[in-house]
C-alpha cells in the first residue's frame, strides 16, 4: 500500500494526473485544485435531495431500539476491560499533528479519495525518517452525498474520535485534523491489520469489545459498519476504521456488527454508558462537537444517549436495510 520513499533532495507527492480513479474506473483524476461537483442529473431529472428521500418510507426509519420487555437477555458475558494501547494516545495525535508529512501515496479503490503518508517527527537537513504511517483523507476528497452535507465527511471522523475517546472505548485509532498536500483533511494513524484472518473469525474471541462498538455505532449512528471497518491487529487489539458517515440527525444506522440485535445491554455496559452520560466529561465532548457537527445532529446524538439508557437494550437490525454493502 504504502511504496512512496523519500529521497535526499526532494519530497515527493503525487502529481493529480497519477491519482487513482473511481471504482468504475470511469471519473476524471483527482484536481487538488477545486473541490468535486455536484452529481450530474440523469435524464433531466434533478438530484435526489434529502427531501425526496424522506419522502420514501425505506429511508425514514423508525428508532431502531427496542422495548425494554422486548429484548432477549444475555448471559455469561463478563466485562473486560479495554486492552492498553501499546502508545500514549496524545503523544501520537501530537506526533501526527506537528510532524512533515514527507511522504504521500494514494490508496485505491475507495468511495472517496484517501492517501498513505509517511509523516517524520525528525528531520535531519535533507533527510527524513518516517516515524508514523498514517491514512489522509483530504475534504477535497469526499464524493458529494444526497443525504449528508458535502465537505463534512472529514469532521465527522474527528467527531466520532473525540466520542470513543470520552467514552472511554479508545478503539478508533488517533486522528487529527490538519492541512496536507491537498488541503484540509482528517490523518489518521494506521493500524496494520492482522492479515491471517477476518472479521468473521475473530468476532467470537472479543464480545466485550464489539457490544461496545455495537452501542458507539448506534450513538453516533454509524451508517457504514463494514466488517472491513472492524480491525484485529497483530497484538489481538480491536480497531474500528472509517467513521465519516456518522451523527446524521435521521436514522442511518447500518452495520456488519448484528450479533446483538434486540438484546438487552448487559448490566456493565449499561453501567458504562450511564455513567458517561452523567459526567462531566459528556458535557466537554458536546463543547466539543459544536466544532464539527450542527447543533440539531448534537442535539440527535443526546437523544440517542438518552434513549439507549431508557431501552436498556441493542438496536433491533434487519439483515437487509440495516447492513452495508461491503466491498466483496
Amino acid at each position: 500500500m504504502f511504496r512512496c520513499l523519500v529521497d535526499a533532495d526532494s519530497v515527493h507527492h503525487p502529481a493529480p494526473a497519477d491519482l487513482p480513479r473511481s471504482i468504475n474506473g470511469d471519473c476524471a483524476p483527482f484536481d487538488a485544485a477545486r473541490p468535486r461537483s455536484a452529481p450530474t442529473p440523469i435524464l433531466g431529472l434533478p438530484p435526489y435531495t434529502d427531501a425526496m428521500a424522506r419522502s420514501r418510507g425505506r429511508w425514514y426509519r423508525p428508532d431502531p431500539l427496542p422495548d425494554k420487555g422486548e429484548c432477549s437477555p444475555l448471559v455469561g458475558v463478563a466485562p473486560r476491560p479495554w486492552a492498553p494501547l501499546p502508545f500514549d494516545p496524545k503523544a501520537v495525535s501530537r506526533q501526527l499533528l506537528d510532524g512533515e508529512i514527507v511522504a504521500c501515496e494514494p490508496i485505491p479503490n475507495g468511495s472517496n479519495y484517501s492517501f498513505a503518508v509517511g509523516i517524520s517527527c525528525h528531520r535531519s537537513g535533507a533527510e527524513a525518517t518516517i516515524d508514523h504511517i498514517a491514512i489522509y483523507k483530504p475534504q477535497r476528497g469526499e464524493a458529494p452525498l444526497w443525504d449528508f452535507p458535502q465537505g463534512t465527511l472529514y469532521k465527522r471522523e474527528m467527531a466520532a474520535y473525540h466520542t470513543s475517546q470520552a467514552i472511554g472505548w479508545p478503539f478508533i485509532p488517533p486522528t487529527v485534523v490538519r492541512s496536507g498536500p491537498y488541503g484540509i483533511g482528517t490523518v489518521q494513524l494506521y493500524i496494520k491489520p492482522d492479515a491471517s484472518t477476518h472479521y468473521y473469525r475473530w468476532n467470537s474471541e472479543h464480545i466485550p469489545e464489539l457490544m461496545r462498538i455495537t452501542v458507539f455505532d448506534y450513538i453516533t449512528n454509524n451508517a457504514d459498519r463494514k466488517a472491513a471497518h472492524c480491525l484485529l491487529d497483530v497484538q489481538r487489539c480491536v480497531w474500528g476504521i472509517d467513521h465519516g458517515l456518522t451523527f446524521h440527525e435521521d436514522v442511518k444506522l447500518r452495520t456488519a456488527i448484528q450479533e446483538f440485535s434486540s438484546m438487552r445491554l448487559p448490566d456493565w455496559l449499561y453501567e458504562e454508558v450511564r455513567a458517561f452520560t452523567g459526567s462531566a466529561r459528556c458535557q466537554e465532548l458536546l463543547d466539543e462537537l459544536q466544532e464539527y457537527i450542527s447543533p440539531r445532529e448534537i442535539r440527535a446524538f443526546q437523544r440517542r444517549l438518552q434513549r439507549i439508557l431508557q431501552r436498556y437494550a441493542f438496536p433491533a437490525l434487519d439483515s437487509y436495510d440495516s447492513t452495508p454493502r461491503e466491498w466483496w
